[in-house]
């Protein structure tokens, strides 16, 4: 079951995509790409910046309260290439732990590397289900609108928390940093609630350009519950999940379903702008990546649970 979860994944995300081009064909994607101009471009760059610092200051915080040195520079750098990763690579956490042991092996300390950056990552997506999940007790029309969309959700995360269950070793080492962590609360909550903004900040650029004239007040809901189911781990780079929930969203708001579609594409395509300078870390010329404590032998790599786009 293990071995197979991967492809399982990639599967329910392909079956997502097949099945919103078969209700709506071609044309939202087409549209989407219509809708995106230069400076749609520059503003996606911008916004992603902000938000790639403001997650790269999260990491950092969380890795010196597990006792693992981290240079902000070091860190964005590293984020970014690990938000490319994610965005063209099907598992899509493969960026993350590629992040995560480079960092071990550079600290000296591979299993650490990886619950920082699980902690990091837990810390980012726990605020944003937070927000999901507020965002739909404050609109119970928006609920029962979306309940068939969320059992599955519900049953998709159980498998994932018995799968946890296997991987309890992983899990129960990270206890002890979780609490040191925690000690840091107030920033890492901060930090994460505006990297939360800027995402945001980019969905609604993303709804202007396809001529979306709803209120902040209608639009906000909306696409928080987008960044909640982003949290499943059956996406492709973020996309399916994130394209159904927004079409089923957009629809129970008398917005229209095909708009929350084209919303969402144009929304995905300017994520996948925003992390390209990720690529052009990976042609940089960087020093080879070893441990600095060259005593400490070779250490096993726990595997990342939870860890998402």
């Amino acid at each position: 079951m293990k071995k197979s979860w991967p492809w399982l994944r990639l599967l329910a995300g392909l079956g997502i995509l097949a099945g919103l081009l078969w209700w709506h064909s071609t044309d939202a994607f087409v549209d989407a790409l219509r809708a995106i101009d230069p400076g749609s471009v520059a503003l996606a760059l911008a916004i992603g910046l902000l938000t790639t610092v403001l997650s790269a200051a999260r990491w950092r915080l969380v890795a010196r309260r597990v006792g693992l040195h981290l240079p902000l520079a070091g860190a964005v750098t590293d984020y970014y290439r690990a938000q490319f990763l994610n965005a063209v690579l099907p598992a899509g956490i493969l960026g993350d732990v590629h992040r995560a042991v480079s960092h071990g092996h550079r600290s000296g300390d591979v299993a650490r590397g990886v619950r920082a950056v699980f902690l990091e990552r837990i810390a980012g997506q726990s605020v944003a289900i937070v927000a999901g999940i507020a965002a739909l007790l404050a609109h119970p029309g928006l609920l029962s609108a979306m309940a068939p969309a969320l059992v599955p959700a519900g049953i998709v995360l159980g498998v994932v928390l018995v799968l946890a269950r296997w991987r309890h070793r992983a899990l129960a080492a990270t206890f002890a940093d979780t609490r040191a962590v925690l000690t840091a609360w107030p920033g890492i909550v901060g930090l994460s609630v505006a990297a939360l903004a800027g995402h945001l900040a980019l969905f609604v650029v993303a709804a202007r350009l396809v001529g979306s004239t709803a209120p902040l007040l209608t639009l906000l809901p909306l696409l928080l519950l987008a960044l909640l189911v982003m949290v499943l781990p059956v996406n492709i780079g973020g996309w399916g999940p994130r394209e159904a929930v927004l079409a089923l969203a957009f629809g129970a708001a008398g917005l229209g379903s095909a708009q929350g579609l084209t919303v969402s594409v144009v929304y995905g395509v300017l994520s996948f702008v925003a992390c390209l300078p990720g690529a052009a870390t990976l042609l940089l010329k960087h020093r080879e990546d070893v441990p600095e404590r060259r005593d400490q032998a070779p250490q096993r790599v726990p595997a990342l649970v939870g860890a998402g786009q």
